[in-house]
């Protein structure tokens, strides 16, 4: 992957190394109850978060009923983190992530302009550890995710080792690598340009209508239409500037494949649940992906309008 002649954004919050664990919040249950930040057990907290580093998603979502579309009325107990370094970093990681946001900043511009619309870029947070974000406690083992309150991506980088190792997406130090990393960001953005479409909004009020098994059918549909916007940008910035290399694309499909819940639940509990999936099976993911990169077209990824995903 070329990304050196990228714009680096400057739409980056660098909190790694700000150490901000612990934090207490409160947030909804099914049935109106409410719970506090210690309310499973030490036990208990130690399997979500688990459960949701392997899916990479916010553990708020699997003790709360929700995923990545917080409901309102979400209580933080104490202040967010400090606010870290902005601007893009002088690491190599962080010039990375800065360029490959500033990449969707731009393509994305574009598309919303042809449409005669703006595109209010998001604000995307670095952080090693933990950190507090509107939606709750950001740690690493949530994997990235995707706050809508705050219009802003969380991203702990060890999640890119996490790939590489933990669920072999692409070969440790590979540089097809990379292509697989900036589709985990373009994915979070995905999620950004759902917000800005009034999308996620009209999701979580059906949502809160529905019983489980609904909701998580729900989801998918919002996890794989991500995955398509992702493989539009991808699409858009090749047209730009050729920037994909041989083996890129195949990485980022392994990766897909590698996250897909039925993936995951072979790992982590040896069998697959389809009703329990909540962002795709693995050959769902990679076709959406791969519906976005051909067409190129926001039209392309309505995965609200099929039956079949």
């Amino acid at each position: 992957m070329r990304w050196d002649d990228f714009r680096r954004s400057e739409n980056v919050e660098d909190r790694r190394g700000d150490g901000g664990r612990g934090g207490g919040f409160r947030f909804p249950l099914p049935g109106g109850r409410r719970a506090g930040g210690g309310g499973l057990g030490l036990g208990g907290l130690i399997i979500v978060g688990l459960i949701a580093w392997a899916l990479g998603i916010n553990p708020l979502v699997l003790i709360g009923g929700l995923e990545q579309i917080q409901g309102p009325g979400m209580e933080q107990t104490q202040a967010p983190s400090r606010p870290g370094k902005a601007g893009a970093p002088d690491d190599k990681l962080g010039q990375f992530v800065s360029a490959v946001l500033g990449s969707t900043e731009d393509r994305w511009n574009e598309v919303f302009s042809q449409a005669g619309q703006r595109y209010r870029a998001p604000r995307l947070v670095m952080f090693s550890g933990g950190t507090r974000s509107a939606c709750g406690m950001a740690q690493s083992a949530m994997g990235p995710f995707y706050c809508p309150p705050e219009q802003a991506v969380y991203l702990d980088t060890s999640f890119f080792q996490d790939l590489q190792r933990r669920f072999g997406a692409c070969p440790v130090g590979s540089k097809s690598c990379e292509f697989s990393q900036a589709y985990v960001i373009a994915h979070e953005i995905g999620h950004h340009v759902q917000n800005l479409q009034g999308i996620l909004e009209k999701v979580r009020e059906v949502q809160s209508r529905m019983g489980e098994r609904e909701r998580n059918a729900l989801q998918v549909r919002v996890e794989l239409q991500a995955d398509c916007y992702a493989g539009v940008w991808a699409n858009k910035q090749q047209s730009r500037s050729t920037f994909l290399e041989e083996g890129d694309v195949d990485a980022a499909l392994q990766t897909a494949s590698a996250i897909g819940d039925d993936m995951i639940q072979k790992k982590t509990q040896g069998y697959v649940v389809p009703d329990a999936f909540t962002h795709g099976s693995a050959a769902q993911r990679k076709r959406w992906f791969m519906n976005g990169f051909k067409s190129g077209s926001v039209q392309a990824c309505n995965t609200f309008s099929t039956e079949s995903l």
